[in-house]
């Protein structure tokens, strides 16, 4: 009875593209740290289900995938009625699914704004409005992976830039909202990894992008998945903050 009693009140994160890269280290750090988690993905279902099994494998019944596109909200609503069924209650939300692709003035259409919007910013603030019966319940967070060029945009990623600095204020705005029983937060990385398709940037490229890091090195998902925890479990009096991990790239 005492066993089954503490698995039901181990606290269950939720982190959106999670099967890889940035989110999967999220999801490792927050695993080990005693979440259960659900693990969301939208086409990398093998990576998702490869990720949960080896959690599982640590701690039986502590992690579940669940694939879903978040670039429709009419389908966002019963996205989170699966989730919060998961584990029977949800905690913490981390919103780390991102869109990210060329957009310059020039040529950007409304369905590509839309594409970037959709994911980037409609899809935190809809989940925020349906699971915030649970994270109240539970006296729970959320925190938004941004972008430092959430405030600094980057030249002909014009939607993208303009998509997290929504996100920024949405994050301070949803603080408000929902204090004082859910905190809201945002990390914003900097350059964590190369893009999958290295083949994108040439050793010049990738040796001027360092240069513009006055800590010289690239960041590692590690060091956000820290973040993470850190504004999940240690940061109680903060909430509508935005914290840049980028090697102080923002500041340059």
């Amino acid at each position: 009875m005492n066993d089954k009693k503490k698995r039901d009140n181990t606290k269950v994160a939720l982190i959106t593209c999670a099967a890889k890269r940035i989110g999967a280290a999220i999801t490792r750090e927050l695993h080990s740290s005693g979440y259960k988690v659900i693990i969301h993905c939208n086409e990398s279902t093998t990576e998702a289900a490869t990720l949960a099994e080896g959690l599982n494998r640590i701690q039986p019944d502590s992690a579940h995938f669940i694939q879903q596109a978040l670039s429709s909200t009419k389908e966002l609503e019963q996205f989170a009625e699966e989730c919060t069924r998961s584990f029977r209650r949800l905690d913490v939300v981390v919103n780390n699914a991102s869109v990210s692709f060329s957009s310059p003035l020039a040529s950007i259409n409304p369905s590509e704004f839309d594409a970037l919007v959709d994911v980037n910013l409609k899809a935190p603030l809809f989940l925020a409005q349906h699971f915030a019966p649970s994270l109240r319940k539970q006296r729970g967070c959320i925190v938004n992976l941004i972008d430092i060029h959430g405030e600094k945009p980057l030249k002909e990623y014009l939607a993208y830039s303009v998509s997290k600095a929504g996100l920024i204020m949405l994050t301070k705005a949803l603080a408000l909202e929902m204090a004082p029983h859910v905190r809201v937060n945002g990390i914003s990385p900097g350059a964590i990894l190369w893009p999958e398709d290295t083949a994108k940037l040439n050793e010049l490229q990738k040796q001027a992008l360092l240069d513009g890091i006055p800590a010289g090195i690239l960041g590692t998902p590690e060091a956000i998945a820290k973040g993470v925890l850190y504004l999940v479990r240690d940061a109680e009096f903060v909430t509508g903050q935005v914290i840049a991990i980028d090697g102080g790239q923002s500041i340059a």
